[in-house]
């Protein structure tokens, strides 16, 4: 047996334990990395530590650091009443203007995690109070990004329109990224359905000084996920929770208090650190999360009561999950796995039915790695049966793009450990189950529908 298929066996090994024995998944795939790595690779400690997602790590602490004091000092909340009265109480339309929001700024040149980092936390806290469901809310953020992720002067759009020439192959950019739009917008729409969109739409608007169904001690109601979708609107008795699970003060009816509405010294000032780490990450390119930890720290110093189980709060079961799973798949991209299953089906001699599995191939691998990795890395081995005509260039690259990026809502991928770890109020373990089975149906469906609509039709 070869070592790359023994390398894909381990992990499917890993996904079965982890599922049916409830061991962190990352802590088995540190096992796996060390044992693949070592006895089948021949790497060192060095070579198996070359996969660790170091950046990745540093915005997922810094990130949830930060939004763990926000929700401390009830920013979140005064975010959440601001927003309510944005959308003049319609609740429903909250989800569009947070896929909206992150859409912008990835087209206008924001790297699609930062953009993620930015607004996951503020839309998962505005959804656990009015009861949205955690998994449209999520959904929305990150096909938000991925939607204006391939506008011409956008990091994604740019990486891929200089791989298309340098490869020499035709190339059309306002086809990129109309299909990556279009693609998005069309799986917002649907999810927007199934997890209970059109309830909220249905409840019409809220007062805007409400905070969501309250239980008698003052604490929101349960986010959807543990209760229907849209329900928060209904007061009604909750199950009583820890209160280190609270986002909040809000009074016995579930409105929000008036010093839930007050812009305090501290609440300014963690207002004044989300725009800093906006404009330090959008106009000065600075790291999305050495700067979070840097602004948390500030706010640490100068306001301690506030922040002192902020550090507690971070999403550690979160971090050593997306940090193990990592370092895997950076073994597997050590010892040439996916190289290796590239260069088998770009072999096969059925040009169709290669382009479909190259669809899946950078859908699958970008579930847990880099988008732009595995687009720079699957273009190239596409170039010999796209010269001889028989595909359209121009499709076949928008559908490995759109392949390739909407499945970053998997709880393995860069946005998706964001957003699990912005969720407040949830239960993670079953939110990260909720992830994992749509990232699978849309790694399943969405290559396929690519190919059909992209390839087949022959663009380019």
């Amino acid at each position: 047996m070869s070592p790359e298929l023994i390398s894909i066996l381990v992990l499917v090994v890993v996904f079965v334990i982890a599922t049916t024995r409830s061991v962190n998944m990352g802590a088995l795939a540190f096992a796996a990395a060390f044992g693949v790595g070592g006895l089948v690779a021949d790497l060192d400690a060095d070579g198996i530590f070359a996969g660790f997602p170091g950046d990745l790590f540093v915005v997922l602490v810094g990130v949830t650091y930060l939004f763990a004091i926000a929700r401390a000092n009830g920013t979140t909340d005064w975010l959440v009443h601001a927003a309510v009265r944005l959308v003049r109480g319609r609740v429903a339309l909250i989800p569009w203007v947070m896929f909206a929001l992150t859409g912008a700024l990835t087209a206008i040149g924001a790297v699609s995690p930062a953009a993620v980092a930015i607004v996951a936390p503020i839309a998962l806290s505005f959804a656990a109070r009015y009861g949205i469901s955690p998994l449209l809310m999520g959904a929305m953020v990150v096909h938000g990004a991925q939607a204006g992720g391939f506008s011409p002067i956008s990091i994604y759009g740019s990486i891929v329109n200089g791989i298309v020439e340098r490869e020499n192959l035709p190339g059309n950019e306002v086809v990129l990224f109309l299909s990556s739009l279009a693609a998005n917008l069309v799986i917002a729409g649907v999810v927007f359905v199934v997890c209970g969109g059109l309830k909220l739409w249905a409840q019409g608007a809220v007062d805007e000084h409400d905070g969501g169904a309250g239980d008698d001690d003052g604490s929101p109601a349960p986010a959807a996920g543990m209760r229907a979708a849209g329900a928060a609107t209904v007061p009604q008795k909750a199950a009583p929770r820890p209160a280190e699970l609270r986002t909040g003060p809000a009074s016995a009816t579930g409105t929000l208090s008036p010093e839930t509405t007050t812009l305090t010294p501290a609440r300014t000032a963690t207002l004044t650190s989300l725009l800093a780490l906006v404009v330090a990450v959008l106009v000065f390119d600075l790291d999305a999360g050495l700067t979070a930890i840097t602004l948390a720290v500030i706010l640490s110093t100068l306001w301690p009561d506030d922040s002192r189980k902020a550090v507690g709060e971070i999403a550690w079961p979160t971090v050593l999950l997306i940090c193990g799973v990592l370092t895997y798949v950076g073994v597997l991209d050590e010892m040439g796995t996916i190289t290796w299953a590239g260069e088998g089906v770009g072999n096969i001699g059925v040009p169709l039915l290669a382009a479909v599995l190259l669809c899946y191939i950078g859908a699958l691998v970008s579930a847990f790695a880099s988008s732009v990795g595995i687009m720079g890395a699957l273009i190239p081995l596409a170039v010999p049966f796209l010269e001889r005509g028989e595909i359209g260039a121009i499709g076949m690259v928008a559908a490995l793009a759109v392949s390739a990026t909407v499945v970053d809502v998997s709880p393995f991928s860069t946005n998706g450990a964001l957003v699990l770890a912005a969720a407040p109020d949830v239960d993670r373990e079953r939110f990260f189950r909720q992830l994992m089975v749509y990232g699978g149906i849309v790694v399943a469906v969405v290559p396929a529908a690519a190919w059909l609509v992209m390839v087949v039709p022959g663009w380019g």
